[in-house]
């Protein structure tokens, strides 16, 4: 680990970065954002590990956790939620045995996220498997889904 935040490191100093890019490099590099790599730069730049923090829970895109290797994204807006995506969502959380207040499985090859809205109202319910758009999503299309991506593991 020490390597690779020493090459973040020497990217950021030598572009000028900043600590959303520094976070970027983070992620990019370990999937997520470990509690180690904040501590670490936060000694290197002496800038407080709660700054760190701050960026990385304000936006979306960074992960404070490991994440799963299959990641399926469940819009949970008006019109997905009318459609039944809280029903799907259940479902998911059942099938792949997901501990509650989780959302991650154990072995790190799901990840299930909820989302407010991915503006795709046309096709609701909208699921997102590996950052491909499902439109009208039924309980037995997503399970198929699902277990396509379990054997093919």
């Amino acid at each position: 680990m020490e390597e690779a935040l020493n090459r973040i490191f020497e990217k950021y100093r030598k572009e000028d970065g900043n600590i959303i890019s520094l976070l970027q490099d983070v992620q990019e590099t370990f999937d997520y954002i470990p509690e180690e790599a904040v501590n670490w730069f936060s000694h290197k730049l002496d800038i407080p590990a709660s700054r760190f923090y701050g960026i990385a829970t304000f936006y979306s895109q960074f992960h404070l956790k490991p994440r799963g290797k299959n990641v399926i994204t469940v819009c949970r807006g008006t019109a997905c939620h009318v459609k039944g995506s809280e029903r799907l969502i259940n479902r998911i959380f059942m099938e792949l045995d997901v501990p509650p207040d989780e959302d991650t499985t154990h072995d790190l090859k799901f990840t299930i996220e909820k989302v407010n809205c991915v503006g795709a109202c046309g096709i609701a319910p909208v699921v997102i498997l590996n950052k491909e758009v499902q439109g009208k999503v039924t309980l037995d299309k997503l399970m198929k889904e699902i277990k396509k991506l379990k054997t093919s593991e």
